[in-house]
């Protein structure tokens, strides 16, 4: 029971991180091409899915 909450969290990290990741490129975005994490759509898709997995895990119950 514990593992499948685990990988609905999980997903649900992935999944909500990487839209607001993607969504940002697509709304704020880097002009130039020379910012870090949002220079391409890719980047900033994976930053927001990394965020959004720590997110969802922090707050895991601990075994």
């Amino acid at each position: 029971m514990l593992n499948l909450f685990f990988a609905k969290r999980l997903a649900l990290g992935l999944l909500v991180g990487g839209g607001l990741g993607l969504g940002y490129w697509k709304l704020v975005g880097c002009s130039t091409g020379t910012c870090p994490l949002t220079a391409t759509p890719l980047r900033a898709l994976i930053y927001g899915a990394v965020l959004g997995t720590i997110w969802a895990l922090g707050g895991s119950p601990r075994s």
